[in-house]
């Protein structure tokens, strides 16, 4: 089953949702607000879109973020300590395909493609 991971009061995610419900895709939402950053999926993630993609540095809460916590956010792992306490910095949605494969962000032609022919 295919895996959203974001926030509902994302705008993102909300077109990303309605845009699955729209095509009918059976999906499985995880809100990190309440249910947290999976350790274990956010590792996969790094591993297969790399943490800079996975960061999203254009957001209120990255802005919000001290300067010295910002500046220091220079490795996988640095990166994974801040996305894992402040999970509204990972780009949204994040998605697990039923392919195994992982994407970031919305991208409706990409998905199209990923779900193949609708009947």
């Amino acid at each position: 089953m295919i895996t959203l991971y974001g926030i509902p009061n994302c705008d993102t995610v909300k077109r990303a949702r309605q845009w699955l419900a729209q095509h009918e895709a059976v999906y499985r939402f995880h809100d990190f607000k309440r249910a947290g950053m999976p350790p274990a999926h956010l590792q996969q993630w790094i591993g297969a879109v790399g943490w800079e993609k996975l960061l999203n540095r254009q957001g209120s809460t990255w802005r919000r973020l001290d300067e010295s916590l910002r500046a220091s956010v220079q490795t996988a792992e640095t990166a994974t300590a801040v996305m894992t306490a402040e999970p509204s910095v990972v780009k949204r949605p994040v998605v697990e395909w039923n392919d195994g494969t992982v994407s970031v962000g919305f991208d409706p032609g990409e998905w199209q493609r990923r779900l193949g022919p609708q009947p």
